[in-house]
């Protein structure tokens, strides 16, 4: 019929609404029985030009709906690079399988030598990968591998055992020598709020103008620069709401002194936060210890500085599957693709991210 998805290929872009009368005449032309003896002109029912409406603009309407849709559907590529994706690891010697593997899962239990620790951590990254991508496993992981709450490294041994030592080495090398004075100037541009003057002065060493703390050393102040670069994101999907730089940050890390019981801490968080970074010490500035929580519980960092121990922060989520926060995701999805270089192109990233880096990557 005249009227079929094929026939009207040619409204896929915008049709006049003469061209859409000439038409609606055309069919009770060719079909006088269509036409409808109680209008004015016979074919309103196919096309009004006073109101608009008709068949032949709601058929426009669903062709072109159709179109769009079946063209997105085609192009579209299935973004789901990051850290709970699902990967093959390349071959590492030395894995242990069956009885092997169920007796070196239940020592790590009970046995707390380091060097052994280590040993049969990597002799067991298969099966505690599957177990990872297990949802009846994953959800108690800390309670079947103990021995990240008390062992320094595990995580960054778990990374390098997935990614390599190219990547695995990529942040720390790249940060202070190519992004660190890229990111200080360029959130220089940005209208200043009190929070980014005191983190800008912290991240450039210099002294605060008013009696106030600095806010943290100069690498961790210069990452929660970045945060003010990269828009936090909504906290819920379903009722966005505005998350401010300050909250965001609150989800990256938290101060406490080191005076007070970390079972404190433990004591005072609500729900089940994505993992994040505790840092203990006299002040913000003067941390000497950092910790991953996770789960309520508190991994160890094997660095003592702020740099370092981000690294580790950012490397849990891949190691344990962890989706990133929310309003941390861009921050997240940057470093991850723009200095690690992991899952680039398979990513979802919003086009702040990409301008940024482009930015970025870009400055002399």
């Amino acid at each position: 019929m005249l009227l079929h998805s094929k026939h009207l290929l040619f409204f896929r872009r915008a049709v006049s609404k003469a061209t859409k009368e000439f038409h609606a005449f055309g069919i009770v032309s060719l079909f006088p029985f269509l036409k409808d003896p109680y209008s004015k002109k016979g074919y309103e029912h196919f096309y009004d030009m006073q109101s608009n409406k008709g068949f032949l603009e709601w058929r426009i309407k669903t062709v072109q709906r159709q179109s769009k849709s079946s063209s997105a559907s085609r192009n579209r590529v299935e973004l789901k690079g990051g850290p709970t994706s699902s990967r093959t690891s390349g071959s590492i010697d030395d894995q242990q399988t069956g009885d092997e593997c169920m007796e070196a899962m239940s020592l790590l239990h009970h046995i707390t030598d380091r060097d052994f620790v280590f040993q049969k951590m990597k002799g067991t990254f298969h099966y505690r990968q599957k177990m990872l991508h297990d949802p009846q496993q994953s959800a108690d992981i800390l309670q079947m591998l103990p021995r990240f709450l008390d062992t320094k490294g595990l995580i960054l041994q778990d990374f390098l055992m997935m990614f390599g030592a190219e990547t695995a080495s990529r942040f720390l090398e790249k940060w202070n020598t190519s992004f660190k004075d890229k990111v200080i100037q360029e959130a220089r541009t940005l209208r200043e709020t009190s929070l980014l003057k005191k983190q800008l002065k912290s991240a450039l060493n210099e002294e605060s103008d008013t009696a106030d703390e600095p806010e943290w050393d100069s690498n961790m102040a210069s990452l929660l620069v970045l945060l003010h670069l990269l828009t936090p994101q909504p906290a819920g999907r379903k009722r966005p709401k505005k998350i401010s730089v300050g909250e965001a940050t609150d989800h990256l890390v938290k101060f406490h002194k080191s005076c007070h019981s970390l079972e404190e801490h433990l004591m005072t968080i609500e729900g089940n936060p994505q993992p994040y970074l505790l840092a203990t010490g006299t002040s913000k500035a003067q941390v000497f210890t950092f910790y991953i929580v996770l789960d309520r519980k508190l991994l160890p960092c094997q660095s003592s500085t702020s740099l370092g121990a981000f690294d580790e922060l950012f490397k849990s989520h891949f190691v344990f599957s962890v989706r990133y926060d929310d309003a941390l995701s861009s921050l997240y999805r940057f470093l991850q693709t723009t200095l690690y270089n992991i899952d680039i192109g398979t990513t979802e990233e919003t086009p702040r991210v990409k301008e940024l880096r482009a930015k970025l990557l870009n400055k002399h």
